[in-house]
Protein backbone atom coordinates (compact mmCIF):
# COMPACT_ATOMS: atom_id res chain seq x y z
CA UNK A 1 0.00 0.00 0.00
CA UNK A 2 1.22 3.63 -0.67
CA UNK A 3 0.13 6.69 -0.53
CA UNK A 4 -0.56 8.95 -3.58
CA UNK A 5 2.53 10.61 -3.38
CA UNK A 6 4.30 7.12 -3.64
CA UNK A 7 5.19 6.62 -0.02
CA UNK A 8 4.79 3.81 2.25
CA UNK A 9 2.29 5.08 4.85
CA UNK A 10 3.87 4.91 8.65
CA UNK A 11 3.35 6.35 11.55
CA UNK A 12 5.79 7.81 14.48
CA UNK A 13 4.52 7.62 18.03
CA UNK A 14 6.85 10.30 19.86
CA UNK A 15 6.76 11.13 23.28
CA UNK A 16 8.02 14.94 23.71
CA UNK A 17 9.29 15.31 26.61
CA UNK A 18 8.32 17.01 29.86
CA UNK A 19 7.76 20.75 28.73
CA UNK A 20 11.43 22.07 28.01
CA UNK A 21 11.98 22.28 24.36
CA UNK A 22 15.67 21.31 24.56
CA UNK A 23 14.15 18.07 26.55
CA UNK A 24 13.52 16.56 22.94
CA UNK A 25 15.66 13.58 21.70
CA UNK A 26 17.69 13.80 18.79
CA UNK A 27 15.72 10.75 17.50
CA UNK A 28 12.43 13.11 17.85
CA UNK A 29 13.99 15.57 16.11
CA UNK A 30 15.10 13.69 13.10
CA UNK A 31 11.18 11.95 12.85
CA UNK A 32 9.82 15.63 12.83
CA UNK A 33 11.96 16.84 10.07
CA UNK A 34 11.15 13.62 8.21
CA UNK A 35 7.31 14.06 8.66
CA UNK A 36 4.35 14.65 6.73
CA UNK A 37 1.71 15.21 9.22
CA UNK A 38 2.21 15.99 13.06
CA UNK A 39 -0.66 15.08 15.43
CA UNK A 40 0.08 17.01 18.41
CA UNK A 41 -1.42 17.25 22.24
CA UNK A 42 -1.89 20.37 24.20
CA UNK A 43 0.95 19.10 26.52
CA UNK A 44 3.42 19.49 23.84
CA UNK A 45 5.93 22.57 23.83
CA UNK A 46 4.94 23.91 20.40
CA UNK A 47 8.24 25.37 19.92
CA UNK A 48 9.42 21.54 18.82
CA UNK A 49 7.25 22.16 15.99
CA UNK A 50 9.30 24.17 14.08
CA UNK A 51 11.75 20.61 13.63
CA UNK A 52 8.40 19.88 11.27
CA UNK A 53 8.78 22.79 8.85
CA UNK A 54 7.39 20.95 5.88
CA UNK A 55 4.55 19.23 7.24
CA UNK A 56 1.08 19.56 7.87
CA UNK A 57 0.35 20.55 11.88
CA UNK A 58 -2.89 19.33 13.45
CA UNK A 59 -3.61 19.97 16.86
CA UNK A 60 -5.81 16.90 18.56
CA UNK A 61 -5.32 17.63 21.52
CA UNK A 62 -7.08 19.03 25.22
CA UNK A 63 -8.01 22.54 26.44
CA UNK A 64 -9.63 24.37 28.89
CA UNK A 65 -11.73 21.36 29.39
CA UNK A 66 -12.80 20.85 25.95
CA UNK A 67 -11.56 18.04 23.70
CA UNK A 68 -11.09 18.77 20.32
CA UNK A 69 -11.01 14.97 19.06
CA UNK A 70 -12.13 11.96 20.73
CA UNK A 71 -9.41 8.86 21.10
CA UNK A 72 -11.79 7.09 18.04
CA UNK A 73 -11.15 10.26 16.04
CA UNK A 74 -7.31 10.54 16.71
CA UNK A 75 -6.86 7.03 15.60
CA UNK A 76 -8.68 7.41 12.41
CA UNK A 77 -7.04 10.76 11.72
CA UNK A 78 -3.49 8.87 12.50
CA UNK A 79 -4.49 6.13 9.27
CA UNK A 80 -6.07 8.15 7.26
CA UNK A 81 -3.37 10.79 7.00
CA UNK A 82 -1.04 7.86 6.83
CA UNK A 83 -2.70 6.56 3.90
CA UNK A 84 -3.19 9.53 2.20
CA UNK A 85 0.63 12.03 3.13
CA UNK A 86 2.89 9.27 4.60
CA UNK A 87 4.52 10.11 7.29
CA UNK A 88 2.72 10.67 10.16
CA UNK A 89 3.93 11.57 13.76
CA UNK A 90 1.90 11.71 16.67
CA UNK A 91 3.42 13.62 19.10
CA UNK A 92 2.57 13.30 23.14
CA UNK A 93 3.79 15.18 26.16
CA UNK A 94 6.30 12.67 28.55
CA UNK A 95 6.43 9.12 26.76
CA UNK A 96 3.84 7.78 24.82
CA UNK A 97 3.62 5.02 26.73
CA UNK A 98 3.38 6.22 30.72
CA UNK A 99 -0.36 6.87 30.84
CA UNK A 100 -0.01 8.54 27.01
CA UNK A 101 -2.57 5.55 25.23
CA UNK A 102 0.52 5.17 22.72
CA UNK A 103 -0.08 1.24 22.95
CA UNK A 104 -3.46 1.92 22.07
CA UNK A 105 -2.92 3.96 19.31
CA UNK A 106 0.31 1.56 18.09
CA UNK A 107 -2.26 -1.38 18.13
CA UNK A 108 -4.82 0.73 15.84
CA UNK A 109 -2.39 1.58 13.40
CA UNK A 110 -0.83 -1.86 12.94
CA UNK A 111 -4.66 -3.34 12.38
CA UNK A 112 -4.71 -0.84 9.88
CA UNK A 113 -1.86 -1.97 8.39
CA UNK A 114 0.82 0.80 8.94
CA UNK A 115 4.04 0.41 10.11
CA UNK A 116 4.69 2.02 13.46
CA UNK A 117 7.98 3.77 15.10
CA UNK A 118 7.66 4.56 18.98
CA UNK A 119 10.36 6.88 20.06
CA UNK A 120 10.75 6.96 23.84
CA UNK A 121 10.25 10.60 25.49
CA UNK A 122 11.54 11.55 28.94
CA UNK A 123 9.14 10.87 31.14
CA UNK A 124 7.62 14.16 33.71
CA UNK A 125 7.22 11.41 36.35
CA UNK A 126 11.02 11.65 36.94
CA UNK A 127 12.17 15.00 35.16
CA UNK A 128 9.95 17.33 36.62
CA UNK A 129 10.84 16.11 40.37
CA UNK A 130 14.88 16.46 39.12
CA UNK A 131 13.83 19.89 37.54
CA UNK A 132 13.42 20.86 41.33
CA UNK A 133 16.28 18.79 42.59
CA UNK A 134 14.14 15.91 44.53
CA UNK A 135 15.38 12.39 43.53
CA UNK A 136 13.20 9.85 43.21
CA UNK A 137 14.75 7.17 44.50
CA UNK A 138 17.86 8.40 47.09
CA UNK A 139 20.25 5.90 49.34
CA UNK A 140 18.33 5.42 52.42
CA UNK A 141 15.77 7.48 51.99
CA UNK A 142 13.70 5.80 48.93
CA UNK A 143 14.53 2.49 47.71
CA UNK A 144 11.69 2.82 45.03
CA UNK A 145 8.97 4.93 43.48
CA UNK A 146 5.76 4.35 42.49
CA UNK A 147 3.96 6.35 39.40
CA UNK A 148 0.48 6.42 39.98
CA UNK A 149 -2.69 8.57 37.45
CA UNK A 150 -4.98 10.72 39.13
CA UNK A 151 -7.33 10.19 36.74
CA UNK A 152 -8.29 6.99 35.30
CA UNK A 153 -10.22 6.47 32.28
CA UNK A 154 -13.09 6.67 34.24
CA UNK A 155 -12.36 9.81 35.78
CA UNK A 156 -11.58 8.46 39.20
CA UNK A 157 -8.15 8.34 41.26
CA UNK A 158 -6.61 5.14 40.86
CA UNK A 159 -6.84 2.50 43.85
CA UNK A 160 -3.70 1.87 43.32
CA UNK A 161 -2.57 4.49 45.43
CA UNK A 162 -4.92 3.20 48.88
CA UNK A 163 -1.56 0.68 48.85
CA UNK A 164 1.10 3.41 47.36
CA UNK A 165 0.43 5.36 50.62
CA UNK A 166 1.13 2.57 53.02
CA UNK A 167 4.65 2.02 51.44
CA UNK A 168 7.90 3.87 52.57
CA UNK A 169 8.17 4.25 48.52
CA UNK A 170 8.14 7.50 46.81
CA UNK A 171 4.76 8.49 45.09
CA UNK A 172 4.51 10.58 41.91
CA UNK A 173 1.23 11.57 40.60
CA UNK A 174 0.70 12.49 37.13
CA UNK A 175 -2.82 14.06 36.49
CA UNK A 176 -4.02 14.77 39.90
CA UNK A 177 -4.53 18.32 41.09
CA UNK A 178 -8.44 17.63 40.58
CA UNK A 179 -7.97 14.51 43.36
CA UNK A 180 -5.85 17.00 45.76
CA UNK A 181 -8.14 16.60 48.39
CA UNK A 182 -8.82 12.88 48.01
CA UNK A 183 -5.22 12.44 47.91
CA UNK A 184 -4.67 14.56 51.20
CA UNK A 185 -7.41 12.14 53.11
CA UNK A 186 -5.53 8.83 51.96
CA UNK A 187 -2.55 9.79 53.51
CA UNK A 188 -4.06 11.19 56.43
CA UNK A 189 -6.16 8.06 56.83
CA UNK A 190 -2.55 5.90 57.18
CA UNK A 191 -1.14 8.42 59.77
CA UNK A 192 0.79 10.25 57.55
CA UNK A 193 -0.21 13.84 58.17
CA UNK A 194 3.73 15.14 58.30
CA UNK A 195 4.49 13.57 55.54
CA UNK A 196 6.51 15.87 52.96
CA UNK A 197 4.72 17.09 49.57
CA UNK A 198 6.01 18.92 46.51
CA UNK A 199 3.76 20.29 43.28
CA UNK A 200 5.47 21.34 40.40
CA UNK A 201 2.96 23.32 38.20
CA UNK A 202 4.45 23.44 34.42
CA UNK A 203 7.33 21.57 35.26
CA UNK A 204 10.60 22.09 33.23
CA UNK A 205 9.27 25.11 31.42
CA UNK A 206 10.11 28.69 31.56
CA UNK A 207 6.75 29.15 33.54
CA UNK A 208 7.64 26.87 36.33
CA UNK A 209 6.23 26.92 39.80
CA UNK A 210 6.72 24.43 42.54
CA UNK A 211 5.74 24.61 46.19
CA UNK A 212 6.70 22.25 48.99
CA UNK A 213 4.57 21.62 52.77
CA UNK A 214 3.35 18.19 53.74
CA UNK A 215 0.45 16.34 53.77
CA UNK A 216 -1.43 18.56 56.47
CA UNK A 217 -0.99 21.84 54.93
CA UNK A 218 -0.50 21.33 51.31
CA UNK A 219 -4.53 22.50 49.87
CA UNK A 220 -3.89 25.53 51.46
CA UNK A 221 -0.42 26.39 50.04
CA UNK A 222 -1.42 24.82 46.99
CA UNK A 223 -5.16 27.73 47.34
CA UNK A 224 -2.54 30.43 48.02
CA UNK A 225 0.07 29.76 45.83
CA UNK A 226 -2.74 29.58 42.88
CA UNK A 227 -1.00 26.28 42.22
CA UNK A 228 -3.26 24.42 38.99
CA UNK A 229 -2.98 21.59 36.32
CA UNK A 230 -0.99 20.74 34.43
CA UNK A 231 0.99 19.51 37.91
CA UNK A 232 3.20 16.76 39.45
CA UNK A 233 2.64 16.07 43.24
CA UNK A 234 5.65 14.24 44.70
CA UNK A 235 5.12 12.42 47.98
CA UNK A 236 7.51 10.67 50.15
CA UNK A 237 11.10 11.72 52.12
CA UNK A 238 13.26 12.60 49.56
CA UNK A 239 11.09 15.70 48.94
CA UNK A 240 13.09 17.13 51.94
CA UNK A 241 16.16 16.84 49.43
CA UNK A 242 14.90 19.89 47.08
CA UNK A 243 16.75 22.59 46.12
CA UNK A 244 14.25 24.97 46.61
CA UNK A 245 12.01 25.18 49.37
CA UNK A 246 9.89 27.95 49.10
CA UNK A 247 7.49 27.45 52.40
CA UNK A 248 10.24 26.72 54.42
CA UNK A 249 13.09 28.61 53.65
CA UNK A 250 12.64 31.94 54.72
CA UNK A 251 11.80 30.73 58.48
CA UNK A 252 14.63 28.71 58.29
CA UNK A 253 17.16 31.82 57.12
CA UNK A 254 16.00 33.90 59.45
CA UNK A 255 16.47 31.67 62.43
CA UNK A 256 19.75 30.42 61.55
CA UNK A 257 21.37 33.44 60.40
CA UNK A 258 23.42 33.87 62.56
CA UNK A 259 25.39 30.64 62.18
CA UNK A 260 25.31 31.11 58.35
CA UNK A 261 27.24 34.24 59.26
CA UNK A 262 29.79 32.65 61.28
CA UNK A 263 30.34 29.54 59.29
CA UNK A 264 30.81 31.79 56.36
CA UNK A 265 28.19 29.62 53.81
CA UNK A 266 24.78 29.89 52.77
CA UNK A 267 21.74 27.95 52.34
CA UNK A 268 20.81 26.17 49.84
CA UNK A 269 18.00 28.44 47.66
CA UNK A 270 17.07 28.26 43.62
Amino acid sequence: MKTITGKLPKLTLLGAGPGDPELLTLKGVKALNDADVVLYDSLVNEEILQHANRALLVFVGKRKGNHSHTQDQINELMVNYATEFGHVVRVKGGDPFVFGRGKEEENYALENGIEVNVIPGISSSVAVPTSVGIPVTARGVAESFWVITGTTSKRELSKDLNLAAQSSATVVVLMGMSKLKEIVEIYTSVGKADLPVAIIQDGTKAEQKEVIGTIENILEICTNQGIKSPAVIVLGEVVHLARVKKQLKEDWILEDEFIFQNLNTLPFSN
